[in-house]
């Protein structure tokens, strides 16, 4: 009898549809940001979670800064940033961002963080030096910050409130019933009611929030979350497509289509938010100065 030998073929990943494809990041103003972010020690959040528009948003000398560190402390199942143990928080850090933005002389400033639930206040401290030194070295600069949950700790959440940024942002990422798998240590209330407090304690700034699709949600289940964001009086919501950073991380369900995402926006934009950015490609931070300018907010100074 004669052996028949099977070959396994390795099915090749079907191509990316146009309207994901970025350009390659290159050219002067990039190598420039990256040498700068070196020489002071600094994280962004556009290399580490492995973002598709650093090319663009390097180029035009805008990029997001992530502070704490490069390692958290959890491990949602949607983001590339590394997760581990982290170091002491470095309390020169905000210094040196804020010097950053200086010399890149920004006119709007994004700084995020890793979560630190080993140090909720001091990370929240962090965030408020960061906006006092951005004010001190880069006056006119208005400044986004994009925060943790900090596990709803009234305290953490006051300090950042209080240190008046221009734009306070917090992401929703998905649908409640996916944030098990999705947002791993997260509570959907908790989100809701951060941006809630944060409304209260300054009913005249700023707040953000953004949600990923293509995880396995349904439109019902993502309008769902745009009310509950709209009646908690989130002014700017961002919509963009999930997309896996590694075969470690979860899976696509689907690519929505952009006729999609503008239906979503439409949407979105009916129930009440002042500024809507969807579309495949959207991240919190892309275009975050021009979604803050559609508020009214111009640079100050």
């Amino acid at each position: 009898m004669d052996l028949v030998q099977i070959q396994t073929v390795r099915r090749a990943p079907a191509p990316k549809p146009e309207w994901l494809k970025a350009r390659a990041p290159g050219g002067e103003n990039y190598h420039d940001l990256k040498r700068l972010a070196r020489s002071l020690n600094l994280h962004t959040v556009c290399e580490s979670a492995h973002c598709p528009n650093i090319g663009e948003c390097w180029q035009q000398k805008t990029a997001t800064f992530m502070m704490l560190g490069n390692l958290c402390t959890r491990r949602c199942g949607f983001c590339a940033v590394p997760k581990g143990r982290p170091e002491p928080i470095d309390f020169d850090e905000p210094r040196r961002v804020a010097e950053a933005v200086s010399l890149l002389g920004l006119q709007h400033a994004v700084i995020t963080s890793v979560n630190r639930d080993d140090d909720l206040v001091g990370g929240a401290r962090a965030f408020a030096m960061v906006i006092e030194e951005i004010r001190l070295q880069a006056p006119g600069c208005r400044v986004e910050v994009l925060i943790p949950d900090f596990q709803g700790d009234p305290e953490a959440i006051q300090i950042v409130v209080d240190a008046r940024p221009e734009v306070l942002n917090h992401n929703t990422e998905s649908v409640p019933r996916l944030y098990r798998v999705v947002r791993s240590g997260a509570r959907y209330e908790r989100t809701l009611r951060l941006l809630e407090y944060a409304k209260e304690l300054n009913p005249a700034g700023i707040t953000k929030s953004g949600v990923m699709v293509g995880l396995g949600e349904e439109t019902s289940e993502l309008l769902e979350v745009f009310r509950d964001l709209a009646a908690v009086q989130c002014d700017i919501l961002t919509i963009g497509q999930y997309l896996r950073p590694s075969r470690d991380h979860l899976p696509m369900a689907r690519i929505y289509a952009p006729s999609e995402f503008a239906e979503l926006k439409t949407a979105a934009l009916k129930m009440g938010f002042r500024h809507v950015e969807s579309g495949p490609l959207v991240r919190s931070s892309y275009h975050a100065h021009e979604q803050a300018a559609s508020t009214g907010l111009r640079v100050l100074g």
